[in-house]
C-alpha cells in the first residue's frame, strides 16, 4: 500500500484506528506495570583491567559482591565521634542497619578492628561502610529507605552529631514525568504562536504523548531481556517529545495547507502523508541508524540506549502516519476553527515571496560569502573549547548540594581527603601460600608512592588456604581529578608490573577511578568507527534521496560543525565551569565519558531532520522550476517558520532537563538544546542558503555511472498545488534578486 492509500484509509477508518492505538497504550501500560524489568545501576566492561578486578572479588569474596555504601557522621563537640555518648547512639546505628536488610553482609565501623582509618586525624568526622551482597538495583523496593530510616531512628542526629549517607544505594533518582511537564508547557505556548488555532496545537502534543507513553513501557518490557540503565527512559523521554512534536508539527503544517490550497480534507491528508510524512519517515530512519549506530561500541550499557531511544522514534514515526491521519479526518476542516484571532495565521502565509524568510533567503544569496564567512567564524569560536575535552565519569561530588549522598561526600572530603570518595581496590589471584608475601610486599609499595595517601591491610577470602586477597588503596585526590587517572595509569605501570615481575601473582586494580579510565578508553577507541559509520550512511542515503553528491557531503559537514559548538558550550559550561551555578551543577568536572557518542548520535540523526523537511522541499521546487536559486528561497519560504516552530519546541524541552538533579541529565539536555538552537538558526537559515547559492547547480550534480546504480527513493512525494506560492505570473529569478 502507497503512503497515500494508508493515509486515505486511516482517514476512513479513523474509529478504528484510535480506537486501535488506545487499546496498545493500554496494552503496554499493563504489561510494562506487571512485567516490567529493573534498571541496571552499574555495566560491565569486557576486557578491561577494572572488569577483570571486579570479577575476581566476585567469585572469591561473594558476600562483597555487591555494592558499598557509606554513614558518613561528624561530632564537633568535645571528644569528637569517640565520646562515650556519641559513640553509642553510632553503634546502635550501625547494629540497626545491619538488622534493615538480610542484604547487609557486613557493617564496618570506626570503632572495630578494621576500622582505624574510618576517624579523622581531628577526631571529628567518621564513617562506617555498608557491604551488600547484591547490587543495588537488585534490592526489594524500598530497602534502602528501610535501611535509612532504621539508622536515623537509633542514631536521632541533632544535638552535635550530624549523620549523612552514601552512595549508590541512597542515591535519589528522578525519573521521567517531572521536569516534562514543564517542556509541554512550553511546547504547547510555541504550537499557539505557530499555529495560532488549539486544535492544530493539540494534535502535535497528543501524538508525541501517545509515543512516549508506548515508547516507555517498551523499555520498561526491555529490561528484561537486556541490561537497561536507569537514565534509558529519561533519554527516550527527553527524544520522543522532540521528534514526536516536530514530526505531526511538519504534517499538520502542510495538511492546511492542503486545504487552504482548495484540497478536501482527505485529499490534504493524502498529499501530507505522501509529502511531509514521507520526510518525517525518512528522517527518522536517519535518527535510528544514528543511534543503532551505538552497538559499534561494544557496550551493554549503550546498547540499551540505543534501542531505548530508537523505539522511541519508531513509535513515533509509525504515530505519526497512521494515528495523526485519523486524528485529522476528526478534525477535518474544522482544525483552525478553535483558533486565537490574534496568534492566527493563514496555513499559506508561510510561502508567499512577500514574506520575510523569501526576502531573508534572497538577502544572503546576494552576498553569500560574508554570511558564509561569518557563520563559520561563529562555529569555530564556539567549537573551540572542544581542544580541551577531558571525558570523565560524575560521581557524588556532582549531586545537589542539598542531598544527602553530597553531604557525605563533602564530609569525607574535610574529615579525610578527597580520595576516601573514590578508593582504587587492587586484586591479587594466589596459586600458591608464598604468594601472600609477594601482595604484602606489593602494599608496602603502594604506600611508598606519593600519590597514595593511605593502604589497608590485605584482606584474603580464606585465611588458612587462599586462594585471592584484596588491597584497598585511598589516592591523595578525588576521583574526577585528572591527577588520580594519572596514578592510576602509574600504579598499573611503575608499581604493581615491577613488583610482581617474575612472580607468577595476577593483579588487576579496579574502583571508581579505574573504571573511568578503562570506560573512556575503550569509548575513544571506538568512537572515530562509530562517527565515520554514521557519517557515511547517512551520506549514502542523502545521496540516494537527493540524487547529489555535493549536497550530503555538505550536510554532513554542517552537522558535524553543529555538534562541534555545542560540545564546545559543553565544556565550557561543565568542565570549566562558566555559569555552572545558574545551571544547579554542584561543581565542575569533566564531561560524561560516553556523552559524546550519545549526543553525536541523538544530534546527527535530529539535525537530518531539518535538512530533510528543507531540502526535500527545495527539491522539490527544483524539479517543478529547474531553478537553484529560486527553489532555495522558495523552500526556505516554504519551511523556514515551521523549522523555527520545531526548533524553538526542542529547544525548551532539552533545556527542562537541565532541571533534573542528575548531572548526567543536565549535560545531555543542555548539549541538544544548543545543539539544536546552533542547527536551526546559523547552520540551516544562514549556511544552508549560501552554501547552495555558491555552489549553484553543483548542487544537484551526481555522475552518470552512479545514477544508473543507485536505487531511486523519492521524499517529495506528489507535491501540493502552488497556486498561492507566488501568484498567477511567477517572477523570474533575475527579477526577485534584483539583478
Amino acid at each position: 500500500m502507497s503512503l497515500q492509500g494508508l493515509a486515505r484509509a486511516c482517514y476512513r477508518r479513523r474509529r478504528l484506528v484510535l480506537a486501535g492505538w488506545v487499546v496498545a497504550v493500554l496494552l503496554v501500560s499493563v504489561l510494562s506495570s506487571v512485567a516490567g524489568g529493573k534498571d541496571a545501576t552499574t555495566f560491565s566492561l569486557p576486557g578491561t583491567e577494572s572488569q577483570r578486578a571486579f570479577d575476581l572479588l566476585k567469585k572469591q569474596f561473594p558476600s562483597r559482591s555487591g555494592d558499598t555504601a557509606t554513614i558518613v557522621f561528624a561530632a564537633r563537640g568535645p571528644g569528637g565521634v569517640r565520646a562515650p555518648g556519641i559513640q553509642e547512639r553510632l553503634q546502635a546505628g550501625f547494629a540497626a542497619a545491619r538488622a534493615a536488610s538480610r542484604h547487609v553482609s557486613s557493617v564496618t565501623d570506626p570503632y572495630g578492628p578494621e576500622g582505624a582509618r574510618q576517624i579523622s586525624a581531628d577526631g571529628k568526622v567518621a564513617f562506617a561502610t555498608i557491604q551488600l551482597d547484591v547490587r543495588s538495583n537488585s534490592l526489594p523496593k524500598g530497602t534502602a529507605t528501610t535501611i535509612r530510616d532504621a539508622v536515623l531512628r537509633a542514631v536521632k542526629p541533632g544535638a552535635g552529631l550530624e549523620v549523612q549517607l552514601g552512595g549508590m544505594l541512597f542515591t535519589t533518582r528522578t525519573p521521567p514525568g517531572g521536569t516534562e511537564a514543564v517542556g509541554f508547557l512550553a511546547a504547547i505556548l510555541i504550537l499557539l504562536l505557530a499555529f495560532g488555532s488549539v486544535l492544530a496545537m493539540f494534535l502535535p502534543i497528543f501524538i508525541a504523548l501517545v509515543g512516549i507513553v508506548i515508547g516507555l513501557a517498551l523499555i520498561a518490557l526491555l529490561a528484561n531481556v537486556m541490561q537497561v540503565v536507569s537514565f534509558t527512559g529519561l533519554i527516550a523521554a527527553m527524544i520522543g517529545i522532540g521528534v514526536g512534536i516536530d514530526y505531526a508539527l511538519f504534517i499538520v503544517t502542510r495538511f492546511r495547507q492542503g486545504l487552504h490550497d482548495g484540497l478536501e480534507p482527505v485529499d490534504a491528508v493524502a498529499a501530507a502523508i505522501d509529502t511531509s510524512g514521507r520526510a518525517v519517515l525518512f528522517a527518522g530512519c536517519t535518527v535510528v541508524i544514528a543511534l543503532m549506530g551505538m552497538w559499534i561500541m561494544g557496550l551493554s550499557f549503550v546498547n540499551s540506549l540505543a534501542v531505548g531511544a530508537a523505539l522511541s522514534v519508531l513509535v513515533t514515526m509509525v504515530a505519526s502516519v497512521t494515528l495523526l491521519p485519523a486524528m485529522l479526518g476528526f478534525s477535518g476542516r474544522n482544525i483552525d476553527k478553535w483558533h486565537l484571532p490574534a496568534l492566527h495565521r493563514s496555513a499559506g502565509s508561510a510561502q508567499t515571496r512577500e514574506g520575510f524568510w523569501f526576502a531573508w533567503s534572497r538577502r544572503i544569496q546576494r552576498r553569500p560569502w560574508p554570511f558564509a564567512l561569518v557563520a563559520l567564524a561563529v562555529l569555530v569560536v564556539l567549537a573551540f573549547p572542544v581542544t580541551h575535552l577531558r571525558l570523565g565519569n560524575p560521581d557524588a561530588g556532582n549531586d545537589p548540594k542539598a542531598s544527602t549522598t553530597r553531604q557525605a561526600y563533602d564530609l569525607l572530603t574535610a574529615g579525610f581527603g578527597p580520595g576516601y570518595n573514590g578508593p582504587l581496590t587492587v586484586a591479587a589471584s594466589l596459586h600458591q601460600p608464598a604468594d601472600v608475601a609477594v601482595v604484602q610486599r606489593l602494599a608496602v609499595a603502594l604506600r611508598r608512592d606519593p600519590g597514595v595517601a593511605s593502604v589497608g591491610r590485605v584482606v584474603l577470602n580464606n585465611p588458612t588456604r587462599p586462594s585471592a586477597a584484596t588491597i584497598s588503596v585511598i589516592p591523595t585526590t578525588s576521583p574526577q581529578d585528572p591527577k588520580t587517572a594519572t596514578l592510576v595509569r602509574h600504579l598499573r605501570q611503575a608499581v604493581i608490573a615491577p613488583a610482581l615481575a617474575g612472580t607468577g601473582v595476577t593483579v588487576h586494580s579496579g574502583g571508581n577511578a579505574a573504571i573511568s579510565i578503562d570506560l573512556t578508553k575503550k569509548l575513544s577507541g571506538r568512537l572515530p568507527y562509530f562517527f565515520g559509520a554514521v557519517i557515511a550512511l547517512s551520506f549514502l542515503l542523502l545521496m540516494v534521496v537527493f540524487r547529489s553528491v555535493l549536497v550530503p557531503l555538505k550536510a554532513a559537514l554542517m552537522n558535524l560543525f553543529s555538534i562541534g559548538a555545542s560540545f564546545g558550550i559543553l565544556v565550557a559550561v561543565f568542565q570549566w565551569g562558566w555559569g555552572a551555578s545558574l545551571l544547579g551543577i554542584g561543581k565542575k568536572g569533566p564531561i560524561v565519558a560516553f556523552s559524546p557518542m550519545m549526543l553525536f548520535a541523538i544530534l546527527f540523526g535530529l539535525s537530518m531532520d531539518y535538512e530533510v523537511f528543507l531540502l526535500s522541499r527545495v527539491k522539490e521546487e527544483h524539479d517543478r522550476t529547474g531553478d537553484n536559486g529560486l527553489a532555495v528561497a522558495d523552500g526556505l519560504a516554504a519551511t523556514a517558520r515551521v523549522i523555527t516552530a520545531a526548533a524553538a519546541i526542542m529547544v525548551a524541552v532539552f533545556l527542562t532537563f537541565v532541571f533534573q538533579t542528575e548531572v548526567t541529565a543536565k549535560l545531555i539536555g543542555l548539549g541538544l538544546a544548543s545543539a539544536i538552537l546552533i542547527d536551526a538558526t546559523l547552520v540551516r537559515m544562514v549556511l544552508v542558503p549560501a552554501t547552495m547559492e555558491l555552489l549553484g547547480e553543483a548542487n544537484w550534480w551526481l555522475p552518470h555511472w552512479l545514477d544508473r546504480r543507485l536505487p531511486h527513493i523519492s521524499v517529495e512525494g506528489t507535491a501540493v498545488p502552488h497556486a498561492t506560492l507566488a501568484g498567477a505570473d511567477e517572477p523570474t529569478e533575475a527579477a526577485l534578486a534584483g539583478r
